[in-house]
């Protein structure tokens, strides 16, 4: 995986801004990955992208990943603080290629979702968007040793197979444990890395597009001169430009 320079991250935003968070998620990793089957990239599960893409977001932004979270009992602000370091020790945990669940007599073999099951899923009501996922990851169902259909399976024996896909692959869902400095209310939060990745790349394209138009007016630059400028380069002209 290469760091996106400048230019490909405005790409990248230009192509994917108006896109959805799964397409945007593929959007970053193919030009992370250009050596990579975009294919092969919808396919990983959804632990295994978002592994790559914190990895990604930390080469691009840093590894300290901050933002606020509303108290959900006074509404007070909490800071969110964590190292993607710290993240990306929790995700070495290995994610389940294969998994088994044998429950009233039934036995369901089944693979980790991925970003084309979850893709799948949005189409339909929310309400039956897990069940969607839970038959697209289903690779086998029999009873007694005879197959059994999808549509065939009790919807208690599908709730149990949902909680063991989330079972086998830990990174999909990283919670953050948070506390209240108001009212001391314990808490926690999902950590989206997409949506909190595509926040911070779109604050960051529009101040560059304000620091390219700035420059590109006082001196004539083009756009790929200004972005190929470092960071520190380009504040030392917009501090020399002035207000």
């Amino acid at each position: 995986m290469r760091v996106l320079a400048a230019t490909d991250l405005l790409h990248v935003w230009e192509r994917a801004g108006q896109a959805g968070p799964l397409q945007q998620a593929l959007a970053l990793l193919s030009a992370a990955c250009p050596d990579r089957d975009p294919d092969g990239l919808a396919d990983l599960s959804i632990g295994q992208r978002d592994t790559l893409l914190l990895a990604l977001r930390a080469a691009t932004f840093g590894p300290h990943l901050t933002g606020v979270v509303a108290c959900p009992r006074c509404g007070e602000q909490i800071e969110l603080a964590v190292d993607a370091a710290d993240l990306q020790a929790e995700a070495r945990r290995p994610v389940a290629e294969d998994v088994a669940v044998a429950v009233d007599g039934y036995t369901l073999r089944l693979r980790p979702p991925s970003s084309r099951d979850v893709m799948a899923a949005s189409e339909v009501e929310a309400s039956d968007a897990s069940g969607v996922i839970v038959q697209r990851c289903l690779v086998s169902a029999s009873r007694g040793g005879a197959a059994v259909a999808a549509g065939d399976v009790p919807a208690t024996v599908m709730a149990v197979a949902e909680q063991r896909l989330a079972d086998a692959d830990p990174r999909a869902e990283v919670r953050l444990r948070l506390s209240c400095p108001a009212c001391g209310e314990e808490t926690t939060t999902v950590l989206d890395i997409v949506s909190f990745f595509w926040r911070e790349i779109d604050a960051w394209a529009c101040r560059i597009l304000r620091e390219v138009h700035t420059l590109a007016a006082a001196y004539g630059w083009t756009e790929e001169a200004i972005l190929a400028l470092s960071p520190f380069r380009r504040a030392c002209y917009l501090e020399l430009v002035g207000p």
